[in-house]
């Protein structure tokens, strides 16, 4: 990191999307961000920050929470404090998962759906999951520590027909380009 590069301290995932139309059971989307080793950025993920949980330190947490899209704005929100993340953290892939309890639904099933995710007022990425609409989790970017210990990310939306628990275990693999 130079005097002319800042890296990423401290980032925001925000999800949107609108509520099921009356008398159809409630879409639930959920915001999840995973935590991997340096010695295996590729591996099985640390922990997982969602919706009943947060990280061992602190550091990622969800400010927001929505069962239904019944929100103002945007109705899911999470908070990585990357620059308070240990060392041995070298990467974090974060995720949307659609819950299937209620009804199975695929993206082509959410009304309006949008993500975002930003550093203060810099957005980094925003998508409407338009390129995944088969899925029922994606993948929407990975911040890794740099070689100076920084944070960068790269945006990326990939989409799974994973179940919640099984998309929490394999987000984090390396993706085709």
């Amino acid at each position: 990191m130079n005097g002319l590069n800042k890296a990423i301290r401290k980032a925001e995932v925000a999800l949107k999307w609108d509520p099921s139309p009356a008398g159809e059971p409630p879409t639930d989307l959920d915001i999840i961000a995973a935590t991997y080793l340096a010695s295996d950025p590729y591996g099985e993920p640390v922990y997982a920050v969602h919706f009943d949980s947060r990280s061992p330190d602190g550091t990622i947490y969800l400010n927001r929470d929505s069962k239904d899209g019944k929100g103002f704005g945007w109705d899911e929100v999470m908070t990585l404090e990357l620059d308070r993340l240990d060392s041995r953290y070298a990467r974090v892939v974060v995720g949307v998962v659609i819950q299937q309890r209620a009804a199975e639904r695929t993206f082509v099933a959410v009304r309006n759906p949008g993500v975002r995710i930003r550093e203060g007022y810099t957005v980094l990425a925003e998508d409407d999951f338009g390129g995944v609409l088969g899925a029922t989790a994606a993948t929407i970017g990975a911040f890794t520590r740099e070689g100076s210990g920084g944070w960068a990310f790269r945006a990326g939306v990939h989409g799974f027909a994973d179940d919640p628990a099984t998309f929490t275990q394999v987000m984090g693999r390396a993706q085709p380009s």
